[in-house]
């Protein structure tokens, strides 16, 4: 499992989806903390966070992420490799789970630059920064999941991307779209973190979802390593 994390990082970081990905995260973050920081002064950077979860940042950070974590396998013809493997079907998905939350990590690391800058005027209000940055990486780590899961039942890389996509804009603007679907909301849920609010039972959905769409992605995967 752990030589298969090396693997998922070492792709990451010598392909170019790695870096665009994080460049799409501190573009938007750059751009948004000099209109609201810089412009009007606020030490806020709630705001950010939301921007960046809400308004494109995630919705294309993570299919990038993970469209070819299985798919790419499976188009390039080392899925073999996955099958054969002697590490069990649910250690392959956790291992490319957690190399793509490790990876999503690094751009969440370097909001502490912005975060000093701040500092440099007036400390900011460390308890919400906290929180939102914990509410950010659930929500990806939700998403992650998920695009793991769009990955395993395709082999093209493109049509993984599209359902995540999709996903994501589902659970963010279709419920502010249609009222009735409110409850399918993953962007409400996320707003708590950003009042500096740790509420326990969001906490659990979100790793509660992506239990689920890992066990899912596991079974897929399994049945097809049966079959063949």
């Amino acid at each position: 499992m752990i030589a298969i994390i090396k693997k998922e990082l070492k792709n990451y970081f010598f392909s170019p989806i790695g870096y665009v990905v994080i460049a799409i995260f501190l573009f938007i973050f750059s751009a948004v903390f000099y209109d609201s920081a810089i412009n009007t002064g606020t030490t806020d950077l709630t705001s950010i966070f939301l921007f960046v979860a809400a308004y494109g940042g995630l919705m294309f950070m993570i299919p990038l992420l993970t469209m070819w974590s299985i798919a790419g396998e499976r188009k390039s013809g080392t899925d073999q490799l996955i099958m054969t493997s002697p590490v069990s079907m649910l250690g392959v998905v956790m291992a490319k789970f957690i190399s793509a939350v490790i990876f999503i990590i690094i751009p969440l690391i370097f909001t502490l630059m912005y975060f000093g800058i701040l500092c440099h005027y007036q400390v900011p209000d460390i308890p919400t920064y906290l929180t939102s940055m914990l509410g950010f990486f659930l929500l990806s780590m939700t998403y992650i999941a998920f695009g793991i899961l769009s990955s395993s039942i395709t082999e093209s890389p493109i049509i993984a991307g599209i359902l995540t996509v999709a996903f994501i804009f589902a659970v963010t603007w279709l419920p502010e779209m249609i009222s009735t679907l409110s409850g399918f909301s993953l962007m409400n849920p996320f707003l708590n973190f950003l009042m500096g609010k740790i509420d326990i039972a969001v906490t659990v959905m979100f790793i509660t979802l992506a239990i689920l769409f890992i066990l899912i992605t596991m079974i897929i995967m399994q049945r097809r390593k049966s079959v063949k």
